[in-house]
């Protein structure tokens, strides 16, 4: 085992070229998978829940009529809506991924936008299984959010001049539902330097400045009202955020497990599968298990230095990012290890089932290319982001090759994400037997 494991060292530094391409491949490929996701989705299925009664639909603003359905219509435009009726109903679609969301507006919602001083809130129910998922959904909604919030925004900024050309012309207001006779700053004004004007110096002036001081009251109202409408003014809407599952993990730290985990993907494959054929190519493979090594053992051999291999290269990106972006935590360094083993043995193991299968090293290396992307991308699709019949069968691939597992582990150990380390370790330690085992009867044909 000592002398094979030597031999296939001197193979790879008579390679440059190839270690170079592995490199390379690490480097370019993670940077177009980034560029590949990070577009939006057209139109995601959202669940809708509107507690308001059609009755208040339309408020009082300023002695106005609002119809508020214009504008929370507002939020519905960029996405497929999906009515529901109740909550659970709503959490039910976001759990089963039929909705990437759940949008619930509640019953007192138009009763504390016509107060014009409280910010009614909408609740996003969601879940958290992916960052990117995540990152979407939060964007989505704080743009629908946003042309919502502007409509409201003009509306109230209208009503607040007509607040202020009242106060200073005078007229008829109406503050919170009650109707009040405004005397207007230039009114009082003629009133005071009437009264001065026409009073002798030692007549009391009680009754002008009574309805002075009466102004005086009014304006302290109306202004106590404009503190709290300019404070509405540019948000009068808020947004509370419900999670179902998973965590909030940042968008960088599962990025970098994204590229990190695609780079073991290629190097293992590709690595794993050439070294395989090799040995059918160069006809070595009748020899070395005539009496030399085992096939079990000449595949974990393969599989084992290829995991080896793919530790320095993943340690090199994390390296790299951590100088570079400062983003991950040295701290769980010891876990960064653990990730990169698992996905590096989940890789090579099966990259040597596709070098046994393919038998010739250009077929191994096409087959291995072809394969990856596809598996890469179909792991990255969250639940919602296409039918959940669909979506099972996603996942009942993905289940089957390595990415998923191997993203997972990666994940956790950079980011103590869930799900965890015990789950995905088991996933990839049954997937490495299989492979194995699978790589096992391929060989068979190499004699």
């Amino acid at each position: 085992m000592r002398w094979l494991l030597l031999k296939d060292l001197q193979i790879l530094r008579r390679s440059p070229f190839l270690v170079g391409l592995l490199l390379a491949y690490a480097t370019a490929i993670p940077i177009l998978i980034g560029l590949a996701l990070s577009g939006d989705q057209a139109k995601p299925a959202v669940a809708i829940l509107n507690e308001v009664p059609r009755s208040q639909y339309k408020i009082a603003l300023g002695g106005n009529s609002v119809n508020v359905a214009k504008y929370s219509s507002r939020l519905y435009s960029a996405v497929d809506p999906i009515r529901v009726k109740t909550r659970s109903e709503a959490f039910d679609k976001v759990r089963s991924g039929e909705a990437v969301a759940a949008l619930i507006v509640p019953q007192d919602f138009t009763t504390k936008l016509s107060t014009g001083v409280e910010q009614p809130t909408v609740e996003v129910v969601y879940n958290a299984e992916s960052p990117l998922k995540r990152a979407a959904v939060e964007s989505l909604i704080k743009a629908r959010l946003a042309d919502a919030n502007l409509a409201l925004s003009h509306k109230f900024v209208e009503i607040g001049a007509g607040y202020l050309d009242a106060l200073l012309k005078g007229g008829t207001v109406d503050v919170g539902g009650t109707r009040l006779d405004v005397l207007g700053l230039r009114n009082a004004r003629g009133i005071v330097q009437a009264a001065i004007a026409s009073s002798p110096r030692d007549s009391p002036l009680r009754g002008p400045l009574a309805q002075v001081e009466r102004f005086a009251a009014q304006a302290t109202l109306g202004l106590a009202f404009s503190n709290g409408a300019l404070r509405s003014v540019s948000s009068p809407i808020a947004v509370r955020q419900t999670t179902l599952q998973g965590d909030r993990q940042s968008l960088s730290g599962y990025l970098v497990a994204v590229a990190v985990t695609t780079s073991l993907m290629f190097v293992g494959l590709l690595l794993a599968a050439g070294l395989l054929a090799l040995e059918r190519e160069e006809n070595t493979f009748a020899r070395l298990v005539r009496g030399l090594v085992s096939r079990t053992g000449l595949l974990v051999e393969k599989a084992g230095l290829t995991a080896l291999c793919c530790v320095p290269v993943g340690l090199l990106m994390l390296v790299v990012v951590s100088l570079v972006a400062g983003a991950l935590d040295w701290g769980r360094f010891g876990a960064w290890l653990v990730g990169l083993v698992l996905g590096g043995l989940a890789f090579a193991a099966f990259g040597v089932a596709v070098g046994g299968v393919a038998r010739e090293v250009r077929a191994a290396s096409l087959l291995a290319f072809l394969v990856a992307l596809p598996v890469a991308f179909l792991a990255l699709v969250p639940s919602g982001a296409v039918s959940p019949a669909l979506y099972d069968v996603i996942s009942a691939i993905s289940a089957v090759f390595p990415f998923k597992a191997a993203l997972q582990a990666m994940d956790w150990g950079l980011n103590d994400a869930e799900p965890g380390f015990a789950g995905p370790a088991a996933h990839i330690a049954v997937l490495v037997v299989a492979y194995l085992a699978l790589a096992r009867v391929a060989i068979r044909r190499f004699a």
